[in-house]
């Protein structure tokens, strides 16, 4: 289980709340946000977060499935690409959540 600022995400359930308000997250999204959270901190790049979903290799075209997916994200837990209080874009790198 992962805790972090009124986000708590449980891999046992694939269960994710926010605030307290349960969040309908797909098992690739659950799977983002639960890469992004274990290495808080620290910038994931797309590639990283590509292969450790998917389990594929990267591609450079891939690149616009991952950055949809921060996007879907992003809709669900209300948080601005502009002004994010959890994921942050690195641009030219990847994206990070902060402790």
């Amino acid at each position: 289980m992962i805790m972090l600022r009124g986000l708590v995400l449980n891999k046992d359930t694939y269960e994710c709340t926010l605030n307290g308000k349960n969040l309908a997250l797909t098992p690739t999204e659950f799977a983002i946000l639960w890469e992004l959270c274990a290495h808080r901190g620290r910038v994931v790049s797309s590639e990283e977060l590509f292969h450790a979903v998917w389990g594929e290799k990267y591609f450079s075209s891939s690149n616009n499935t991952v950055m949809v997916h921060i996007r879907h994200l992003r809709e669900k837990m209300k948080d601005s690409a502009e002004h994010p209080k959890y994921i942050k874009t690195v641009w030219g790198v990847g994206y990070k959540i902060e402790n």
